[in-house]
């Protein structure tokens, strides 16, 4: 008799209210956000000043690119550069290997900046 009791007891309760879907959402929404506005929109920021850099470059400037290799361009062309890397060296570089230009007086360093 005694568990009917419990039984009748707890049917007789309001059931729990569960949180509604947004809110069980709601903490990884802030975790996406914190990642966009930390991770991915500066790495989205700086990819496009290097983009604009590069297309900005012109004959006679001194660059590193992505092998090491430190050259000045004498030739720009749609899609690549012609660099000399020594003198009457000249090799044909794409334009996404470009890591930066090397200022006058630089010391040429990999390092992001």
């Amino acid at each position: 008799m005694n568990t009917i009791t419990t039984i009748m007891a707890n049917a007789a309760q309001p059931p729990v209210q569960q949180g509604g879907g947004f809110t069980a959402f709601l903490p990884i929404i802030i975790i996406f956000a914190i990642f966009y506005f930390i991770l991915i929109r500066p790495q989205q920021r700086k990819e496009k000043e290097r983009k604009q850099q590069i297309n900005e470059l012109r004959a006679g400037a001194k660059i590193l690119f992505a092998g090491g290799l430190i050259g000045t361009i004498a030739e720009v062309k749609e899609s690549t550069f012609m660099v000399e890397i020594a003198p009457n060296t000249i090799i044909e570089i794409a334009r996404g290997a470009v890591l930066r230009t090397i200022k006058d007086g630089e010391a040429p360093s990999v390092e992001a900046h």
